[in-house]
């Protein structure tokens, strides 16, 4: 095997930490030195490389090379997956506690009321549930494993298809049967206040327009109702009498079997994304990972 021919690991984080700057300084407070550490081992660098990475124009700062951009670009990806190697190696093989991340509404409604069930079947296992509306970062954060909504594309990650999700009208039984203004059918919603989910920078998300249009339906004012954030919040105004909202079969909890919410009509629509379990290829073959991971998805499948 014939050896690497590797620069100084040293002089290799500082200028990747100055090129993403363009700024020593910041670049020294980014990695705990000095500026002009930073700037000795760019020098460095380029001393071993034989060529310049930075240009130094002294009223305007620095700027890059072409040579400097793109060995700056390849040392970036390489850093973090380093970084990620790392804090995964860091990480006791044989704990005991499982760090899961999701979001408010999926760990409340789905995720948290399973949880007994994996006490019985693991008792030696304890799970931490992390609540998040963002992508995790496993290189960063302290999480082992993760339930997201989208599409499915997550490179570098063990991806595993959890649930598909399909959104249907509920409202309360009192709402229900007010003889005044029956729910027997969609069209019926003309009639009602719709409860709305604000969800922003999730295209293609179901809202009323989208559900209404699916199911052939005209003619319902869907820019009137009240609004709010989580779907959580918008089953709870539904409960309480308040409108009807848009359930999804995924985040509907114990709604239906416990009374509090009814569903007027069969009526469902198909979301346009799923979600999925993932983890680290290098951490997901871990016995307590995998065991978690085969109980997600024997959950989802009951």
């Amino acid at each position: 095997m014939s050896r690497r021919r590797l620069p100084p690991l040293n002089a290799l984080r500082a200028f990747e930490a100055a090129a993403r700057h363009l700024n020593f300084e910041k670049a020294g407070d980014e990695i705990a030195v000095t500026a002009s550490a930073v700037g000795q081992q760019v020098k460095a660098l380029e001393a071993w490389l034989g060529r310049p990475l930075f240009l130094r124009h002294p009223s305007r700062g620095v700027a890059l090379t072409p040579l400097g951009e793109r060995y700056a670009a390849a040392l970036s990806g390489i850093l973090d997956r380093l970084d990620e190697a790392t804090a995964q190696a860091l990480r006791p093989e044989a704990s005991n506690v499982i760090t899961v991340s999701a979001m408010p509404s999926l760990a409340s409604n789905w995720l948290i009321p399973r949880l007994g069930s994996f006490r019985d079947r693991h008792p030696e296992l304890d799970v931490r549930v992390s609540v998040s509306m963002k992508l995790t970062d496993f290189a960063r954060e302290d999480v082992d494993i993760a339930i997201r909504f989208g599409r499915g594309d997550y490179p570098g990650l063990r991806t595993d298809l959890l649930m598909e999700e399909f959104f249907f009208a509920v409202c309360s039984a009192n709402l229900l049967n007010n003889p005044e203004r029956p729910l027997r059918e969609p069209a019926d919603l003309r009639h009602h206040t719709l409860i709305h989910e604000t969800v922003d920078g999730v295209l293609d998300y179901v809202t009323w327009d989208r559900w209404l249009k699916a199911v052939g339906v005209e003619g319902v004012d869907t820019s009137r109702g009240p609004r709010f954030t989580h779907t959580y919040l918008c089953l709870q105004a539904a409960a309480s009498g308040q409108g009807v909202a848009l359930a999804t079969s995924v985040l509907i909890g114990d709604h239906l079997q416990a009374g509090r919410l009814v569903q007027p009509f069969p009526h469902q629509v198909k979301g346009a994304y799923r979600y999925y379990v993932v983890c680290p290829e290098a951490t997901a073959d871990r016995p307590a990972l995998a065991a978690f991971r085969a109980w997600l998805l024997d959950e989802a499948r009951s």
